[in-house]
């Protein structure tokens, strides 16, 4: 049984079964992007070598344009041939080569041993400049860096804001040691937040994203902490009898709505960040968990069985009458919803465990958007136009992103190691 659907299981059980995750022989991810799909409007891109980025240690290009192929809404051409932000890029040879935009920038070595990384990018259609940057950084920062280039792009083309320089937590295991990390939204870089010898689940980031909500094992039973990202400081916010899981965040971040099973069955807890003013939400016989926020603090989706088998329902924040809101098929579960609070995200069984998508309105049908079919953990990168989720391929359990259309999805392939549990974090950092 796949560990997301361990959040309904282990409700139903009241504890937690540590063996569902699954191990590797490996203790550290290294993440490459294989992109699959075609989108149906995308806009074609040149973003040839930065000038010197091989003596910066990273290459810069790559990392700009793997974040935007992943974005959906851009293709990206043959981008060979020598070019900084300095130069006077020949229009004909790069119409020739289908491109509507180009990029092109240099990484060098400042006095006091930072990195003066820079970029321009022009309009081929039109042959003008229309954005160019400096940004002197740390060589640890160069990644970090490559992302706000590739967020300036597509925020510049499209009018939208990118998500390359914001996070993402998820938890590792390798061989009897589970870590949970922070990384750059492509799983690279970052740092480890928890290594422990006891299972880490459900992380979830504060609206700020200073702080991590999650599920640690360590205490012998599921209990829910809150750790700072910046000095590590960690504290139990939920350690009542029996089985405290599935954090979720207000919007405001003073509270956390968490499933309790400590007055029998598990139901719906508001609880300040103290660990004081516990109020149960939800007074019903059968199990309510996995809650989460609308974007306006207003109601919580959550998931239930009231109905025979699980669903997702939706009810006031604090507390009242639940009505549900998915109805395909018998077995629907892990509610996310989109940052502008239009879009619903879930997993449902049919012939396997798939990630759909729905708008609340009842505008559309839901629709599939993976081709895999143990997904789990659906999560909105901050401007609601992809998801990221665990999945399994390959005997691996890997981490994915998919555009909200499915067309475009990116594997982030770890080196022989298992990825679950991702949280998409909050602009900025």
């Amino acid at each position: 049984m796949p560990i997301q659907r361990r959040h309904f299981s282990a409700a139903l059980a009241a504890s937690a079964t540590a063996g569902l995750l699954l191990g590797s022989p490996t203790a550290r991810a290294q993440f490459r992007v294989e992109i699959s799909g075609i989108g149906a409007t995308q806009l074609p891109l040149a973003i040839p070598r930065f000038r010197d980025e091989d003596r910066s240690g990273q290459a810069l290009s790559a990392i700009v344009r793997a974040d935007l192929e992943r974005s959906g809404a851009f293709r990206i051409v043959d981008s060979s041939g020598a070019l900084d932000e300095r130069s006077q890029p020949s229009w004909p040879d790069w119409r020739a080569r289908a491109a509507d935009a180009l990029v092109a920038g240099s990484a060098t070595r400042l006095a006091d041993g930072r990195v003066d990384v820079r970029y321009k990018l022009w309009d081929v259609v039109k042959g003008e400049a229309l954005a160019g940057e400096s940004l002197p950084v740390p060589v640890a920062d160069l990644r970090l860096a490559a992302h706000r280039i590739a967020d300036a792009v597509q925020e510049k083309l499209t009018g939208e804001r990118g998500v390359n320089a914001t996070r993402i937590a998820y938890v590792t295991r390798s061989a009897n040691r589970y870590t949970l990390r922070i990384t750059d939204a492509d799983g690279e870089g970052g740092q480890v937040a928890l290594a422990s010898p006891q299972p880490i689940i459900s992380p979830a980031w504060s609206p700020d994203g200073r702080k991590l909500a999650y599920v640690s094992f360590e205490a012998g039973k599921a209990v829910v902490m809150v750790q700072d990202v910046v000095s590590g400081d960690r504290r139990a916010v939920a350690s009542f009898k029996g089985s405290n899981s599935a954090p979720a965040w207000s919007p405001d971040g003073r509270r956390l709505v968490a499933t309790l099973s400590r007055d029998g069955v598990s139901q719906l807890y508001q609880i300040d960040l103290g660990g004081d003013g516990l109020r149960r939400l939800t007074t019903s016989n059968a199990i309510d968990t996995e809650a989460v926020f609308s974007p306006d603090g207003q109601a919580l989706f959550f998931v239930s069985d009231r109905g025979g088998g699980p669903q997702v329902y939706r009810m006031p924040a604090a507390g009242g009458a639940a009505e549900r809101v998915t109805f395909n098929g018998s077995y629907n579960i892990s509610p996310a919803i989109s940052p502008d609070g239009r879009m619903l995200a879930y997993v449902n069984r049919g012939s396997g465990f798939r990630v759909m998508v729905m708008p609340l309105d009842g505008s559309a049908p839901p629709l599939a958007v993976t081709d895999t079919n143990d997904d789990e953990s659906p999560s909105f990168a901050p401007n609601g136009r992809l998801l990221i989720y665990a999945t399994r391929s390959q005997g691996r359990d890997v981490l994915m992103t998919t555009t909200l259309d499915g067309k475009i999805r990116t594997r982030l392939l770890s080196s022989g190691i298992d990825v679950r549990e991702p949280a998409w974090g909050p602009f900025g950092r």
